[in-house]
């Protein structure tokens, strides 16, 4: 019953009350990464949801968009803005993908969504990621995240899969509070500080 029905409605329920509570946050944000970023908050970039599906996932921007004199964009360390580091440290940049699971792309709790360009090379097993929604928060990101290797991650992420139930998501939601709080390993992202998955890592 929970993984069919309550999930989606506690979901639901609780991202709309959520980003009603913090709307005037979420109004601040923008208007200083708009000022920080030359009008852009916002990035979006498309990730494999459910079933593989493509959608696209909504994010405070906190890099600018600086290029070289050869018109490649610089390191990522050179592109924070200062408004963007804070964000990005105190985990602030995810709170529009409460926008994704309202729209039904994304859960609060589910494997991270990872950029499109690893689907090819996943393994039959590693696959399995997909057969639920992808969360802001997971099992793999309360369990090391960026300081254990991609195999176990994904070894993290198939077990939730596996065995997900509502104590589960509670006791996850609960370790990440935890870690923010703390400013333990409070960037959610996997794609800024993780090295790139080859299919061997």
């Amino acid at each position: 019953m929970y993984r069919l029905f309550i999930k989606r409605s506690l979901d639901f329920c609780i991202s709309l009350i959520l980003l009603i509570i913090i709307s005037p946050i979420f109004v601040l944000l923008i208007i200083f990464l708009a000022f920080a970023n030359k009008g852009k908050p916002f990035f979006i970039q498309k990730r494999p949801g459910k079933d593989e599906k493509i959608f696209s996932i909504v994010k405070f921007k906190t890099m600018n968009d600086k290029k070289d004199k050869h018109g490649n964009l610089l390191p990522d360390k050179e592109r924070f803005t200062t408004v963007g580091n804070f964000i990005r440290k105190t985990s602030l940049d995810e709170i529009p993908q409460l926008i994704n699971v309202l729209k039904g792309d994304m859960s609060l709790i589910g494997p991270r969504p990872l950029i499109i360009e690893y689907l090819p090379i996943y393994n039959k097993t590693q696959k399995k990621r997909h057969n639920v929604r992808p969360g802001i928060t997971g099992w793999a990101q309360v369990n090391g995240r960026n300081s254990i290797a991609w195999k176990k991650k994904f070894e993290y992420d198939v077990w939730y899969v596996e065995h997900f139930n509502f104590l589960l998501d509670l006791k996850i939601i609960g370790l990440t509070l935890k870690k923010v709080l703390q400013k333990e390993d409070v960037n959610l992202s996997e794609e800024q500080t993780s090295e790139y998955f080859n299919g061997n890592n």
